[in-house]
C-alpha cells in the first residue's frame, strides 16, 4: 500500500459528510459534530482545467442562518465543499457552479452536541486573552516545526506522538517547503506540478494538499492548533515569487480547503518583510482575502523578521511578534488592543547562532516574563544533531530541559484561570521589586522576581481580603505554602535563589 492510499485512508476518519454520484444520486444522511467537518462530494467535469474553469460553492441554512462556502477541486473529477456548523439542528445546503452538474444541489444534515474535548475554534476573549468558542479558557503555549510535513512518516509519526504528551497547543507549520540550514532537502511531492525547475502554476497538486488535510487533522485530534504559515521568504522552488494572480488563487484554495478545520490558524508569513518579491499592496490584498473567505473567522496573524508590522491593523486578531523584548510587552499590549504573543523570542539549543542557542532555563525565564506581563510565549528547540534533525525545523522528538518547566507553569495559568470571576490570564503591574500581575478582581496576584533572589519581602495586598500565598520556584517546579492568612502588607521570608515568585490566592474578606 503506497502513500497516497494510506493517506486517503486516515483522512477518511476526519470528516462526515455525502458523496454524491450523479446529479440526481440520492443524498446520504449524515449527523455530524458540532464543530466537526460536514464534507459534500460530488462528481464533475474533468476536462479543461477544473481549477481555474469550475466555479462551486455551496451555501448551509439553519433557522434565518446562511453561510456560503467556497469548494474545491480534489482531482479525480472530485469537488468538495468543507463545513464547519457552530450550532446544533438539522442545516440544509444548496450548491451553486457554473457547470449544471454541479449546480442545484441540494440536501441536509444534522449537527449534533459536542463531545468531549471538542471546544471548538479558538477566539480572542476578554480583549488580550484566547478562549475556546465554548467558553473554556485557552493558555496559548506554542512551539515551531516548520518543516515537518515534508519529512519522512516515521519522523511525522514521532511529531505527533512528542506533541501528544507535550505542554504544546499550538503548531507553527508552513504550507510551502522550506529550503534553509539544516532543511536542504526536496519534499517528496510539490504543490504544484512540477518539470525540472518549471512549476505549472495553472493545477494544484491534490495528493500535496490531501497530505496536509490528514496533517491538520492529527493536530486536531490531539488538540493542537495549526498555525498554518501561507508564505515564507526560504525558497528555491519560486513559491515566494509567484505571480499575484497565482498568490490569490493559492490563498482561496487553502482556505477553501481547510477552514473547516477548528483547529486553524492563519500566519499570512513568516518573516514577511523578507519576501522581497511582495510589496505592501501584496500583504494588504492578502489580509483582505483571508478575512473574507474564511467563513469562521479564524484569528489570524503576521510574523516579521527586522520590520515590525504594524499590529494594530483590524484585520490581525492578535500579534504573532519576533522579540525578546519583554520589557515592552505592557505597552504593546496597550498600544495594539489585542493578545501579545511572543511567537519567536529565540529558541532552546546550540547550534552557531544567537537566536538558536539559548539555555532551557533562559528559555523558560522568558515564558515567564511573558506571563507576567499578561501576555504570551513560544517555544522552539535547535539542538545540533548528526542526520539534521532538529525540532524547529523537522520535528521529530524533543531533547531540551525546558517542556517540562513550560508545562508547569502553563498549569499554574490554566489553575488561576479557574479561581474567581472575571476577565481570564493576568494584567501587568509595575512593582518596586520584581515583576507584578493579577488576575481581574483581584482574585490571583503574583510577583515574578526574575534573577533577583530577595530572602524577605514585602508586599501590598489590596485591602479588605485575605489571601492565602505559595512560593513557587519555575525551574525546580516546587510550590511551597508561605501561610493561608495574608492581609494588608504580606510580610514574607523567601529562599533567597533567583527565578522565584510568590502567588496570592484571594480567600475572601479580612
Amino acid at each position: 500500500m503506497n502513500r497516497r492510499e494510506l493517506l486517503k485512508i486516515s483522512s477518511a476518519a476526519l470528516f462526515s459528510g455525502a458523496a454524491v454520484s450523479g446529479a440526481n444520486a440520492q443524498r446520504v444522511a449524515s449527523v455530524v459534530e458540532r464543530w466537526n467537518i460536514f464534507e459534500l462530494a460530488l462528481d464533475g467535469p474533468t476536462a479543461g482545467n477544473p481549477f481555474i474553469d469550475v466555479t462551486f460553492e455551496a451555501t448551509f441554512e439553519l433557522g434565518n442562518r446562511r453561510i456560503t462556502c467556497a469548494g474545491f477541486y480534489d482531482g479525480d473529477g472530485k469537488y468538495k465543499v468543507r463545513f464547519m456548523p457552530d450550532e446544533t439542528g438539522v442545516w440544509n445546503y444548496t450548491t451553486a457552479s457554473n457547470r449544471a452538474e454541479l449546480n442545484g444541489q441540494t440536501g441536509r444534515f444534522e449537527c449534533t452536541a459536542a463531545r468531549e474535548g471538542n471546544r471548538g475554534p479558538v477566539r480572542v476573549r476578554d480583549g488580550f486573552h484566547f478562549g475556546y468558542e465554548d467558553g473554556t479558557p485557552y493558555v496559548e503555549c506554542g512551539t515551531t516545526c516548520y518543516a515537518w510535513a515534508f519529512q519522512p512518516d516515521q519522523t511525522q509519526r514521532q511529531t505527533i506522538e512528542t506533541l501528544r504528551s507535550s505542554p504544546f497547543n499550538k503548531l507553527r507549520m508552513c504550507i510551502f517547503p522550506k529550503w534553509y540550514r539544516y532543511n536542504r532537502s526536496e519534499p517528496p511531492i510539490y504543490p504544484f506540478p512540477r518539470t525540472a525547475d518549471t512549476n505549472d502554476y495553472s493545477t494544484f497538486n491534490a495528493a500535496y494538499f490531501q497530505h496536509f488535510d490528514d496533517l491538520i487533522g492529527q493536530l486536531r485530534t490531539i488538540g493542537v492548533q495549526a498555525d498554518l504559515i501561507l508564505f515564507h521568504p526560504y525558497d528555491k522552488w519560486g513559491y515566494s515569487s509567484m505571480p499575484a494572480d497565482v498568490d490569490d488563487r493559492y490563498l482561496r484554495y487553502v482556505i477553501a480547503r481547510y477552514a473547516a478545520y477548528r483547529n486553524v490558524w492563519w500566519s499570512l508569513a513568516n518573516e514577511f518583510d523578507l519576501l522581497k518579491a511582495k510589496n505592501n499592496s501584496d500583504w494588504d490584498r492578502f489580509a483582505r482575502i483571508v478575512t473574507d473567505e474564511d467563513p469562521y473567522g479564524h484569528l489570524r496573524s503576521v510574523h516579521y523578521s527586522r520590520v515590525m508590522y504594524d499590529y494594530s491593523r483590524v484585520w490581525c486578531t492578535h500579534a504573532g511578534v519576533q522579540s525578546y523584548a519583554f520589557e515592552k510587552a505592557s505597552d504593546w499590549r496597550a498600544d495594539w488592543g489585542k493578545p501579545v504573543v511572543f511567537d519567536e523570542c529565540q529558541y532552546e539549543g546550540n547550534i552557531p547562532t544567537n537566536w538558536g542557542s539559548i539555555t532551557g532555563d533562559e528559555l523558560v525565564r522568558r515564558f515567564w516574563l511573558a506571563a507576567a506581563r499578561g501576555v504570551y510565549c513560544g517555544h522552539g528547540e535547535t539542538y545540533l544533531d548528526p542526520n539534521d534533525v532538529l525540532w524547529w525545523a523537522k520535528g521529530g522528538v524533543l531533547r531540551g530541559t525546558s517542556p517540562p518547566r513550560i508545562a508547569f507553569l502553563r498549569k499554574l495559568l490554566e489553575e488561576t484561570i479557574a479561581v474567581g470571576p472575571g476577565p481570564i490570564g493576568f494584567t501587568f503591574e509595575s512593582a518596586s521589586f520584581g515583576t507584578r500581575a493579577k488576575r481581574a478582581n483581584n482574585y490571583v496576584l503574583f510577583v515574578y522576581y526574575d534573577v533577583h533572589a530577595p530572602a524577605q519581602a514585602s508586599i501590598d495586598l489590596p485591602a479588605g481580603f485575605a489571601y492565602r500565598a505559595e512560593y513557587v520556584d519555575s525551574l525546580k517546579m516546587a510550590r511551597t505554602p508561605l501561610g493561608d492568612n495574608y492581609s494588608g502588607t504580606a510580610e514574607l521570608k523567601l529562599p533567597g535563589t533567583p527565578f522565584g515568585s510568590v502567588w496570592f490566592y484571594r480567600k475572601g474578606e479580612a
